[in-house]
């Protein structure tokens, strides 16, 4: 989703918000729509629908993550999860693929297996070129363009996250991932974290989201591509036993609103170095 004119250097990206699934997909899968679906980052594009009326471009998935997860490498594959070998360049050692939840995800959030059956390295291979690559390609592009038009970008990768038994206690409502200071400029970083925190949010920096592949593979400062991952609560706006809206995203989409308003006020000469 485009602005009509894009008037600052921001790219927004929510690559887990996608909740078509097919068909094909659902008779492999042994689990329920629900449970499939509580891996999404569900309404995420929602909250950040303003974006492209404030003037900043808003790329969302439309495929879930549990089908073909965007913010990993293209090829963190479960060997365990195929019906013979895989390829010797395929990256079957990473943590992510040790938690089953690489490219293609062998579990979803609870931990319960996805598949009824091993699945045939093909399906991996369509899923990359058909889902994985174009999202990329699109995101590319976009920050790209941006780039080019203002001689900086600032990624902000929308993400959300759930609530766990054993979280500390007042949990974070608002968790920023730079990569440790690595991906984004401190001054960034800051500004969001003060507006969200002035808002009344209870923000944490990098734990325990630092940022995935998106935020890692962007954010390259020194090259004027900066990256933030924002994680939002999702007991602050849904329902996550029902995947369902709840009563709090109106709120959440105009606090969301107020944030890209002071986005849009920002002098982002900075990002350029």
């Amino acid at each position: 989703m485009r602005p009509a004119r894009q008037i600052m250097p921001l790219v927004f990206a929510s690559p887990h918000s996608g909740s078509h699934y097919s068909a094909d997909f659902l008779a492999e899968a042994r689990l329920d729509p629900v449970a499939l679906r509580r891996s999404e980052d569900s309404f995420v594009d929602e909250l950040f629908a303003a974006a492209p009326a404030m003037g900043a471009p808003l790329l969302a998935a439309t495929f879930p993550r549990v089908f073909c997860d965007a913010n990993r490498e293209p090829w963190e594959l479960d060997p365990a999860m195929f019906d013979g070998p895989l390829p010797a360049w395929v990256n079957t050692a990473s943590p992510r693929v040790g938690a089953g939840l690489g490219t293609i995800a062998r579990v979803v959030a609870t931990g319960e297996p996805v598949y009824r059956h091993k699945l045939a390295f093909a399906d991996a291979e369509a899923r990359v070129r058909d889902y994985w690559q174009p999202y990329h390609a699109a995101l590319s592009a976009l920050i790209e363009e941006t780039r080019a038009a203002f001689g900086a970008c600032l990624l902000v990768d929308c993400h959300s996250m759930p609530t766990h038994p054993v979280q500390g206690s007042p949990p974070a409502d608002i968790v920023l991932g730079d990569a440790h200071g690595t991906s984004c400029a401190p001054r960034a970083t800051r500004l969001v974290e003060e507006t969200l925190s002035a808002m009344g949010y209870r923000v944490r920096r990098n734990d325990p989201y630092a940022g995935g592949y998106v935020t890692r593979h962007y954010g390259v400062p020194r090259e004027g591509v900066h990256a933030l991952q924002v994680e939002i609560a999702r007991r602050l706006y849904m329902d996550e036993a029902r995947v369902a809206r709840g009563a709090g995203l109106g709120r959440m989409q105009r606090d969301v609103g107020r944030l890209l308003d002071v986005l849009a006020e920002t002098d982002w000469g900075f990002l350029r170095g």
